[in-house]
């Protein structure tokens, strides 16, 4: 099981957790190999899904980012989380896209992020949640949080 830097499992770090609704964005070519063993019962969805608990988006630049962020946090549950995912700098290939790119305009639409992890030697990603005032009460806890 593919551990990363940390020694962590890539689908722990990602909070993926058994009866989760996901869905993916232009994921790397080894994305399955870097998450390693999935919890039982994920059910992988087309972007789009409505209602999913956990999208991972992987963006070249900024316009990319922001197109997709946009649908993804209408699509996400209330108490579901994005993770997006940019070059690293080490990669040493050009893009516009960083941490305080995502982050201020995830904050300027009500979300606010709350944890980065190293994906690969390529991608870094930064979690990112609704505040907690915007949540609501209008849906159950995610599976298996």
């Amino acid at each position: 099981m593919p551990h990363g830097y940390s020694g962590t499992p890539l689908v722990k770090k990602l909070g993926l957790k058994s009866g989760m609704v996901i869905s993916v964005y232009q994921p790397p070519d080894n994305y399955a190999d870097l998450l390693g063993e999935m919890p039982e019962d994920i059910r992988n969805a087309p972007m789009g899904t409505p209602e999913a608990d956990w999208i991972h988006l992987f963006c070249k630049d900024t316009v990319e980012f922001e197109q997709n962020f946009l649908t993804a946090k209408d699509l996400i549950r209330k108490n579901g989380m994005i993770w997006v995912s940019w070059y690293k700098k080490s990669a040493k290939i050009p893009t516009d896209l960083n941490e305080d790119v995502i982050r201020d305009f995830a904050l300027a639409h009500g979300l606010v992020d709350v944890k980065v992890c190293a994906v690969d030697d390529k991608w870094s990603g930064l979690k990112i949640v609704w505040r907690k005032e915007n949540r609501g009460f209008d849906s159950a806890p995610p599976p298996g949080g």
